[in-house]
Order: C-alpha cells, then structure tokens, then sequence
C-alpha cells in the first residue's frame, strides 16, 4: 500500500473520531458549520484546481474531480465544525484571534509537510499563506454563517 494510501485512510479515522469530541449541545451548530463550510471548499477547491493553482495527484474519486474530496468535502468541514462549537464567544479580541490563527496554522503546518513529502498535494502557483488566509476566510465566513443562521438562538452560540 503506498504511504499517500496509509494518510488518506489515516486521516479519514482519526477526523471521524474527532466529530465525537463534539458535546450535544453543540452538534446543530457543529452540523450548520459543516455543510456550510462545504459549499464554500467545493466551489474554492474546484476553482484552484481548474486555474492550476493547486493540483492533487493522489485522490479519492479521481475519475470524477480534481480536488481533494478527502479535505474538500470531509476534513476541513469536520474542523469547521469543531472551531464553531467550541468558539470563544465570551472571550476578548485578542483571544478570539488567537483562536483563528491557531486553527490556521494547525491546518497549514501539515499541508506543507505532505506538498513536501508526498503526492497527496502539489503547489503550481499557491504557497502556504495562500492556504493559511483562505483558510482564515473560510473559518471567518463560516462563522458569520453560524451567527447569522442561529440568531435569536443565542443559547447555541454560547
């Protein structure tokens, strides 16, 4: 089995364990983030890939499309989810800031690595502060998502 076949069958266990990391409260808003979070990365991820930004070599449903269904549709969503129920709603600035750039970044290290070392991923015209700050984007339009759907049910943010 090659090692791209051992991450992607690695990396869908350990993010399906993380969705019950979630507590009960916090499954709607967690469940909104997700498919929310996934219109957004199939229209960017089809976008990058079709303007020769991003390409993956090694991917699930190859034969179908050239982005990553493995990041695009699942991973990324999943932690889209897991960033909105435990989001700091009653914390200060600085501290939800903190917040986003550690997600970010705890996204982004990893990236680089597999573009590095495997062919899971490879960047054309794209580098990691590209993915850092889309994923920013996506983190922050996501959440405004989530203010927006749930307001008047202030008790689901919190």
């Amino acid at each position: 089995m090659k090692t791209e076949s051992i991450i992607l069958i690695s990396v869908w266990l350990v993010t399906s364990g993380l969705i019950f990391i979630i507590p009960k409260n916090k499954r709607r808003i967690a469940i909104v983030a997700f498919f929310f979070n996934q219109i957004i990365t199939w229209i960017a991820g089809l976008l990058v890939v079709e303007y020769h930004l991003l390409s993956y070599p090694v991917r699930l449903f190859s034969d179908i499309n050239r982005s990553s269904f493995t990041f695009e549709y699942f991973v990324y969503p999943v932690i889209c989810g897991i960033f909105n129920a435990f989001y700091p709603n009653s914390y200060n600035a600085l501290y939800k800031f903190m917040y986003y750039f550690m997600f970010c970044t705890i996204l982004t290290i990893p990236e680089i690595f597999l573009e590095k070392k495997t062919d899971l991923i490879q960047y054309i015209h794209w580098t990691w502060y590209w993915t850092w700050s889309t994923l920013c984007i996506t983190f922050f339009m996501t959440r405004a998502f989530c203010v927006w759907f749930f307001n008047g049910l202030s008790k689901e943010l919190e």
